[in-house]
């Protein structure tokens, strides 16, 4: 009983912060830290109770007049692709999945400062250096990968995403991708593919953070049917 106290893990709370959902709003957060042994089955029970993970800390959002922030998962056994989405996938055809170990490299980093600064110039990410883009790649003591996404014919890097291995599916961290290519659908491309390699891989579940309802930033989320949405009764099946 003593070692399970020691070991517990501590969780702190974050100061009042605006919103970035939804406007007039603040936020704040609980989280705590992922480190050491425990931190891979750690993240794994935490996600599942509605935690996401960045670089070694897992966090939830804690307003105390808001519950707009939902965790989402996608039931990856259940998902059919609609048509519209079998399109994306065609037009997507010509790309390359390769899983490499999280290091942060220049061509990684030149994707997404442009992402960031197309898709995110007002953001908290958008004045982070290589040696801040390092850190979040880097600094993980849980089981992660970055999917690169490139052209088979020039081998060109377009999209990217840090992916978690959890025990019950796959956690999508952060994605960003060429933003001059809005066409090809890259973000949902990402996400239908991470949807078949979960598949692939026997899991039940790919994690997409969380869905805000009437955000226009969270909309794209909510396409991904059937889904499971965290909430104080546990994950309830949408779709």
């Amino acid at each position: 009983m003593t070692r399970e106290i020691r070991d517990a893990p501590q969780f702190y709370l974050t100061a009042p912060a605006p919103c970035p959902y939804l406007p007039g709003r603040e936020e704040r957060k609980v989280f705590t830290h992922l480190v050491g042994r425990r931190a891979a089955g750690l993240n794994d029970l935490l996600t599942q109770s509605g935690f996401r993970r960045s670089q070694t800390i897992a966090y939830r959002p804690a307003c105390e007049a808001c519950r707009g922030c939902v965790s989402v998962r996608v039931a990856v056994r259940d998902f059919v692709p609609s048509r519209g989405f079998r399109r994306i996938s065609a037009r997507n055809g010509d790309l390359a999945l390769r899983f490499v170990a999280p290091r942060a490299t220049l061509e990684q980093f030149v994707l997404f400062r442009a992402y960031v600064e197309t898709r995110h110039g007002d953001g908290g990410m958008a004045d982070m250096s290589f040696s801040d883009y390092q850190t979040m790649v880097e600094d993980s003591h849980v089981e992660t990968n970055l999917a690169e996404y490139r052209e088979k014919a020039s081998d060109r890097l377009l999209a990217c995403c840090l992916t978690d291995r959890l025990c019950d599916g796959l956690s999508m961290v952060y994605s960003f991708y060429e933003p001059a290519l809005a066409p090809r659908s890259l973000g949902a491309f990402m996400i239908l593919d991470h949807i078949a390699r979960a598949k692939e891989m026997n899991l039940a579940h790919l994690y997409l953070g969380y869905w805000v309802e009437g955000s226009t930033k969270m909309d794209y989320k909510a396409r991904f049917l059937p889904q499971e949405r965290l909430g104080p009764e546990g994950w309830r099946r949408v779709g």
